[in-house]
């Protein structure tokens, strides 16, 4: 029997359909919570007193798919749909559904109640297989073709299912595929698919894509940033559009179109030893700053097209990421580091004298650099011998440009690849955002107004 009364449960309702409380309040004065008041009510306005009513019905296979195939079809849950149709118990539709997918419709028939009765078990039904064995000769016509009838379809099958996977919706897609050459009962049995669960993904692939417009969106941001970009990024791209998506979704939406971000190949290196004075590491691994021209870092990497080489010197800044100058050229002489300086001072205002971090590389170590960094009143910084994680942030840069330009694109010159590093470069600085910039790119982010350090 039921803890309250058809009468009580109707007073709670109108207590809430009177406008002046709330489902919590409704139900507080009878220690009701305030998920079973809402369910009450929804089953009073969908079905009068008789939706109050506490007894329980039972429902046959033909029912109970009706009300999955309405709650699938609508996009209901599990609440709703039990409302609509006056189901008491809204957890019995998830068995419901569970018990569909495992054995179609049957599965769905009410059970027969109490101790089941002693049945001698069926003997199991011979696997499907190809006709006995035989000499070839000693076979009549008919079952040499149906023989080869056979070993067609499975063929078939085995090839198409290969290409997929072994889940039930990839199995009815490539039974689905065979269907017009081959009999639809023999690939069921082959495939180990009820026909109902056949029909069903048939008709659930019919079913309008309801991430369709969010799919052409995130395939546009991918390709718009050549591949440049994995979830999280197209995830804050979409944000910043207007567009409220989970981050969990856009992974699985993209897992699904095969976009797969560029991997990051190992980084070039080259040391040559002690050839001047080093100086200690004033950054210690702190790579973040409170504001513009403050630290500063650098390094030289190099590539490879078709025999001739291309040198890359950069000057990041740590407040934002940016580019702050570079240079290219194709020997790595002294002059590349030089004429780096040259734009990179031509940045700065007078009394910004930020500290520029490099490895112990050369080109650092001479006295010319040196000096210029002295008449600027720059201080020079180092990592430790063979530590490139003591000036990672411009490691990162290198792996990001080259993963993401170098290695995906093919570049017949080198005056093809120090246009395209230009370009890159560009859209590096003004264009590709970055998760810890609060989904800016370096630019945006140093230009915009207010813009206070994180704390």
């Amino acid at each position: 029997m039921s803890r309250f009364s058809e009468l009580e449960k109707r007073s709670i309702v109108e207590r809430y359909l009177s406008g002046d409380e709330s489902y919590a309040s409704a139900g507080a004065a009878a220690g009701i919570d305030a998920a079973t008041v809402r369910k009450w009510v929804a089953l009073y306005q969908a079905h009068g007193d008789a939706g109050l009513s506490g007894k329980y019905d039972h429902y046959d296979a033909a029912f109970k798919l009706s009300v999955l195939e309405r709650m699938w079809g609508e996009g209901l849950s599990y609440r709703q749909t039990a409302a609509l149709f006056n189901i008491r118990n809204a957890g019995c539709l998830a068995g419901w559904e569970k018990r569909y997918h495992a054995g179609g419709i049957e599965a769905l028939a009410p059970r027969r109640r109490g101790r089941p009765r002693s049945m001698p078990k069926p003997a199991p039904e011979p696997p499907l297989e190809p006709p006995e064995a035989r000499n070839d000769e000693a076979k009549s016509r008919e079952e040499l073709v149906a023989e080869l009838n056979y070993l067609r379809m499975e063929n078939a099958y085995l090839k198409k299912l290969k290409a997929l996977a072994g889940t039930r919706a990839q199995k009815a897609q490539a039974v689905q595929a065979l269907r017009p050459l081959h009999p639809l009962e023999g690939l069921l049995e082959l495939a180990k698919l009820p026909r109902s669960t056949f029909y069903y993904r048939q008709k659930a692939t019919s079913r309008p894509d309801r991430h369709a417009a969010l799919k052409e969106a995130i395939k546009a941001i991918f390709d718009s940033h050549k591949g440049r970009y994995g979830y999280r990024r197209v995830t804050a791209q979409l944000r910043q559009s207007g567009q409220r998506v989970n981050h969990k979704t856009v992974q699985s939406l993209m897992a699904g179109m095969g976009l797969k971000s560029l991997v990051r190949p190992k980084k070039y290196r080259s040391y040559r030893g002690g050839v001047g004075r080093t100086a200690p590491d004033l950054l210690q691994r702190k790579f973040n700053a409170d504001r513009a021209n403050r630290k500063w870092v650098t390094d030289v990497t190099e590539f490879s097209v078709a025999g001739d080489k291309l040198y890359l010197s950069p000057i990041m800044d740590l407040y934002n990421g940016e580019i702050v100058a570079f240079e290219t050229a194709r020997r790595p002489r002294f002059k590349l580091v030089d004429n780096m300086l040259t734009k990179a001072f031509a940045r700065l205002d007078e009394d910004e004298r930020p500290i520029l971090h490099s490895d112990q590389g050369w080109q650092y170590q001479m006295s010319a650099f040196q000096r210029r960094l002295e008449a600027r009143g720059l201080a020079q910084s180092m990592s430790r011998k063979g530590n490139c994680l003591d000036n990672a942030p411009i490691e990162s840069f290198f792996a990001t440009l080259k993963s993401e330009l170098f290695h995906p694109e093919r570049f017949e010159t080198v005056q093809s690849l120090d246009t395209a590093i230009e370009h890159y470069i560009d859209y590096y600085n003004h264009r590709r955002i970055k998760l810890k910039l609060k989904g800016l790119a370096p630019v945006q982010y140093r230009t915009q107004p207010l813009n206070l350090p994180d704390q």
